[in-house]
């Protein structure tokens, strides 16, 4: 008669205990650890929250509350520079005499424009924009989205031919967001000094050059250091500009009266007065 492994029997069951306490215990931490982050989020942003919780009526359908919380943490920590918005047409067609704050307390000062794509489109909206915008007394730029595989001379001339800068202007930018697909990086990049070059010889002043942080640190920074930057960064966990951004996008889903859309805000790495001091002469 054979006898029965209760010994193997027991441990085995030691064993499938153990296995289901520690994962109990680990999913026990995650959602802790997960609800941790949930309530010190809130906990940091909680006067803004309370601010865009309460009774308001004019957010669009495509308003985030947690990203407006954020914008409004941004803003505060941002006292004492320039607010301005960046348009083109996906923000449809704008009731300029309305864009004038964020939230009735933070003025919008200043507006870029998207003037042309490539080297053959314009912005079906720009000519409206572009009037709109001064019309409404704000100070105002245009920008040109940089296709990397189409021959930047063209792409300079069209922009050329679109703006027509005029004094208290902001410099011409180049918001260039890609990587090529039928050209190296350094060819990219000799195209990119050609645009800009061209731009400085017509309008007497030096553009901007616009793109994402990571962009910038790979592949701009160094090379293009004689340039100052206009940089894109939506991390939750930056909320204040960089010493060395002239311009900081920080947000691409606000919501600014006038505009149906959601658009995106910058700051200023100043006062009004030294914005003001970089516009054309």
């Amino acid at each position: 008669m054979k006898r029965k492994n209760t010994r193997t029997t027991y441990t085995r069951k030691a064993k499938k205990k153990n296995s289901i306490f520690s994962t109990k215990f680990f999913r026990y931490f995650i959602i802790g650890f997960l609800l941790l982050v949930v309530l010190s989020v809130a906990y940091h942003y909680r006067s803004s929250f309370a601010y865009y919780l309460g009774f308001k009526s004019h957010y669009n359908k495509e308003t985030n509350v947690f990203s407006e919380a954020r914008n409004l943490k941004v803003l505060e920590k941002s006292k004492g520079k320039v607010v301005g918005i960046d348009v083109s047409e996906y923000q449809g067609k704008i009731r300029w005499s309305y864009v004038d704050t964020i939230e009735e307390k933070y003025p919008i000062r200043y507006v870029f424009i998207r003037a042309t794509v490539g080297n053959d489109r314009v912005d079906n909206q720009f000519k409206l924009n572009w009037l709109g915008a001064k019309e409404n007394k704000m100070i105002r730029g245009a920008y040109h989205y940089y296709r990397p595989n189409e021959n930047s001379l063209e792409q300079a001339k069209l922009f050329i031919k679109t703006v027509k800068l005029k004094k208290g202007d902001l410099p011409p930018v180049l918001d260039i967001e890609r990587l090529p697909k039928e050209q190296s990086i350094e060819r990219l990049k000799i195209g990119l000094r050609r645009w800009l070059e061209a731009i400085e010889s017509h309008y007497g002043v030096r553009p901007i050059i616009y793109t994402g942080e990571k962009y910038y640190d790979d592949f701009l920074k160094e090379e293009f250091s004689d340039y100052l930057f206009w940089i894109a960064n939506y991390n939750f966990y930056r909320e204040e500009i960089q010493e060395d951004w002239l311009f900081w996008q920080f947000t691409e889903k606000a919501t600014v009266p006038g505009i149906e859309n959601n658009v995106d805000v910058n700051i200023y790495n100043g006062d009004l007065q030294q914005l003001e001091y970089i516009t054309v002469e």
